[in-house]
């Protein structure tokens, strides 16, 4: 059975300029700012910033066969993952659709699952009701939190001092931290993104040690603007019942950012992810937009996308980035032209020309079938 693990408001929404995020919204547990929005963006591209991402849903999984049982029912290929590492994955229904996205870390015998608050519990009752036989252990872990450190001074002889270690992981590496807990290394939001994942009854000390050691004070719409601006989607908002992972950038093994391993044995979801890939096209793809900023209002999550006042596609995360303006995450029809002028909602909108995936790989199946039909 899943104990209830719902996530109380954050302990840091006392910090001096909280702000918490509007209610009914995924981030209204934590602070979305502290005063500057701006400035705590700037801060953590520019310079170092730390935000409470203890929203989060932490679980762990643990017995001797913990990764070779997940690697059979996810996408990504973990059977082999190395102590201190760290992978994002992905369960699947049955016909390749997204239903999970999780970063996951191995340390010392516990693998450690991060996820989204809302979906967590689902992800949860889902891993303990495939255990079967297997030595695995899967259980909620609310007494840990996440916080995040971004920017190029994370790696400063003070917040190193701070953490209490001799330097900073890798890319998807980990490092243990005294008192308990790690860090690891994120490639997205910013290439200097590092999590750390504490008690949670340490936190208040975590945030004021790492401040005092210099680190801006910086709420969720810094990490989301840095997110967007990334084109890192986030599930449950970027994605829609409807989902496959080709369209929202989730394709590559452990090194590769991605969540989907296409080298692996069978997991539900395969037979979708492999015909994608070998033989055809996602139907939509993830893009930046740029949204007119005079108009009255913004789009919401949902809303569609429109050309001509007919449907394109979906809008994701909306948000205000300290350089780019307002921009925003959205799923449009492949065949949608990318200088295509688009409606959001009550603006316009123009897809960065930038943010277009190419798709211009060769796929396996696509040349066999040429090869066999003599082209």
């Amino acid at each position: 059975m899943v104990e209830s693990l719902l996530v109380p408001p954050s302990v840091l929404l006392v910090a001096p300029g909280a702000v918490p995020g509007a209610p009914e919204t995924p981030d209204a547990a934590v602070a979305w700012h502290y005063g500057d929005p701006f400035a705590e963006q700037r801060a953590a591209a520019q310079a170092v910033a730390v935000l409470d991402r203890s929203h989060r849903f932490v679980l762990t999984i643990t017995g001797a066969e913990r990764l070779t049982w997940l690697h059979t029912i996810s996408s990504q290929h973990v059977a082999a993952l190395p102590d201190r590492r760290t992978a994002e994955n992905l369960s699947l229904d049955l016909n390749g659709r997204v239903e999970q996205h999780f970063v996951m870390t191995d340390l010392d015998g516990t693998l450690w699952i991060d996820t989204e608050a809302e979906t967590g519990p689902a992800l949860l009752a889902f891993l303990q009701k495939m255990v079967f036989w297997a030595k695995a252990e899967p259980s909620g872990a609310p007494d840990f939190a996440v916080l995040s450190l971004i920017g190029p001074d994370a790696a400063s002889p003070a917040i190193t001092a701070a953490l209490g270690i001799d330097a900073l992981p890798g890319i998807y590496e980990a490092t243990a931290l005294p008192g308990g807990g790690f860090i690891r290394a994120m490639p997205w939001p910013t290439p200097h993104s590092y999590d750390l994942i504490v008690p949670r009854g340490d936190l208040a000390q975590w945030w004021s040690r790492l401040t005092a050691a210099g680190a801006a004070p910086a709420g969720m719409w810094a990490f989301e603007a840095l997110r967007v601006a990334a084109l890192r989607p986030r599930l449950g908002i970027d994605t829609d019942d409807r989902t496959i992972p080709h369209e929202v950038r989730w394709i590559g093994g452990v090194d590769a950012g991605g969540a989907v391993h296409l080298d692996k044995g069978c997991y539900r979801g395969q037979e979708t992810v492999a015909r994608v890939h070998n033989l055809g096209k996602p139907p939509r793809h993830l893009v930046l937009l740029h949204l007119d900023g005079s108009a009255d209002g913004r789009p919401a999550p949902g809303d569609a996308v429109t050309a001509g006042g007919r449907s394109v596609g979906r809008i994701g995360t909306v948000i205000d980035h300290f350089e780019l303006g307002p921009i925003a995450l959205a799923l449009i029809k492949r065949s949608v032209p990318v200088e295509t002028q688009l409606d959001a909602g009550p603006c316009a909108a123009s897809i960065d020309p930038d943010s277009v995936p190419a798709h211009d790989e060769v796929q396996a199946g696509r040349a066999a079938i040429d090869r066999l039909r003599g082209r």
